[in-house]
């Protein structure tokens, strides 16, 4: 069982794998849910965590449909990446009649064949996610796991949903399905049982006040580890 947590910066990061995380997703404007980190940002997580850090790569919140020129620009934070010693990012592209962008990550593969990816929730945005998760499987080699909610609001409205994408894991042999979106201690132990799920993807519900303004609750990480650990 993996806890994946998100983090905004160096001291944060510090405190998750303290505290028993098992990788981090580092963001920047998580108000807009989630943007590209700064350079420094990035540059100072890497140097001091030994957890894996997975990196988002989304240059704007406004949808998930990308131009060339935009594309340019993700190319080169990914180059940023590497120069810094990492390959783990997280990113998603979409056609605007809501499919995977292969055009995008086959260019990107073939630009960055190093890379290991979490393909972010602009799965819950696809038309169809049985045949999505089809099309990221033939991409496995890079594409590790997919961050979904079973294309609803949260885990446990989208639980069904979860249950059948944890099938095709299985069938296809992966990406990993990582549920993430309303998971907290109190649901996580369903959720986990129910789906038969080995990730799981946390934010507000695991810091003090349920606020990214505020660092980690000690005491609800640990009630999620005891749940996702036993």
């Amino acid at each position: 069982m993996q806890l994946e947590v998100i983090v905004q910066n160096k001291q944060e990061a510090i405190q998750a794998e303290e505290l028993g995380a098992d990788r981090v997703e580092l963001v920047s404007a998580i108000s807009e849910g989630g943007l590209t980190p700064s350079y420094g940002t990035i540059k100072q997580v890497l140097e001091n965590v030994k957890i894996p850090v997975q990196i988002m790569i989304r240059p704007h919140s406004h949808h998930f449909f990308y131009t060339e020129d935009e594309f340019k620009v993700i190319c080169e934070d990914i180059e940023a990446i590497e120069r810094l010693g990492g390959n783990r990012v997280v990113f998603g592209a979409l056609n605007e009649d809501h499919t995977i962008n292969e055009a995008m990550l086959s260019k990107l593969f073939h630009l960055f064949p190093h890379l290991d990816m979490t393909f972010h929730r602009a799965f819950d945005e696809v038309v169809s996610q049985e045949e999505a998760y089809e099309t990221l499987s033939k991409y496995k080699k890079n594409v590790k796991r997919i961050l979904t909610s079973g294309g609803k609001a949260n885990c446990e409205a989208g639980l069904e949903q979860l249950i059948k994408l944890v099938g095709l894991e299985r069938e296809l042999q992966d990406p990993s399905i990582m549920a993430g979106a309303g998971l907290s201690a109190n649901n996580i132990e369903k959720i986990k049982q129910a789906t038969g799920g080995t990730q799981f993807h946390f934010g507000k519900a695991v810091r003090i006040d349920q606020s990214f303004a505020k660092g980690f609750s000690k005491e609800e990480v640990e009630k999620v580890l005891g749940y996702l650990k036993r």
